[in-house]
């Protein structure tokens, strides 16, 4: 796939993208919020508006990289009671809020993956027989419709997954890495503190250079949870409905490819 036809791909993915970083912005200040630190609410930071949380930089590195990220919602943490705690509190919020919205996407995919097949299954074995035999295919527009659907909801399950799965990650500055510091002996604590900032340098430079040589051990995770995922619902199997949604997937893919 070209980098013209990665960009489609993801401007279509982009309402999906915008509603999973404000999701998760969300509930981390909601959570501070629950927990004593009004910060957030008083900014205007609790909402699912995306203007609210739009950060210019992760959004072009989410283009181009396909790792972004939203402004950040500040936190102060002189307002907890625990403030350890209430920090790895406050951090876990975002990531088990891209789970729930995974799981949401995953469901409703189940469920109208109950009735497409009975619509477009011939249409959709036609294009995986086109597609395998490098045949010029011509979907109707109705099919064309519901691919996008399916790849959207599809997109909600993969994004949110790498997105909770990437944010738990124990290193400054992800969310795991104060619920990892919740669980260090104080004086330890404040010893990796200390070098926070070069612990996070180090990791951007080593996931730049793991991605640059095609090394990404976190992807191969990302893809084995929402396999995973897929399988357990009967998603990803030799079954009639696996088949049909893989093939308009991929038909979304090569239709933004202008082949």
């Amino acid at each position: 796939m070209d980098f013209l036809s990665d960009i489609l791909l993801m401007l279509l993915s982009l309402p999906v993208m915008l509603i999973a970083l404000a999701t998760h912005e969300s509930a981390h200040g909601w959570m501070a919020y629950k927990l004593g630190d009004p910060t957030a609410r008083n900014l205007g930071r609790i909402t699912l508006n995306p203007i609210k949380h739009f950060d210019l930089f992760g959004f072009i590195s989410m283009l181009v990289f396909h790792i972004g990220w939203a402004k950040p919602v500040p936190i102060n943490a002189r307002y907890f009671k625990n403030p350890r705690r209430d920090m790895a509190l406050t951090g876990a919020a975002g990531p088990l809020s891209n789970l729930c919205l995974a799981l949401i996407h995953l469901v409703v995919l189940r469920i109208v993956m109950f009735i497409v097949p009975h619509f477009f299954a011939e249409e959709a074995f036609a294009f995986g027989i086109a597609f395998n035999t490098n045949q010029p295919f011509k979907g109707s527009l109705v099919f064309t419709i519901v691919a996008l659907i399916l790849y959207l909801l599809y997109i909600g399950v993969a994004l949110n997954v790498m997105l909770a799965i990437f944010n738990l990650i124990p290193i400054p500055p992800f969310d795991g890495s104060r619920i990892f510091y919740a669980f260090l002996p104080p004086k330890l604590y404040f010893g990796v503190m200390k070098y926070e900032r070069y612990i996070m340098i180090g990791f951007i430079v080593l996931f730049l250079v793991m991605t640059y040589t095609g090394m990404n051990p976190l992807r191969e995770v990302e893809n084995l949870a929402i396999d995973g995922l897929l399988f357990i619902t009967g998603l990803n199997s030799k079954n009639t409905d696996s088949i049909v949604l893989t093939n308009m997937l991929v038909y979304v893919q090569e239709l933004l490819s202008f082949r």
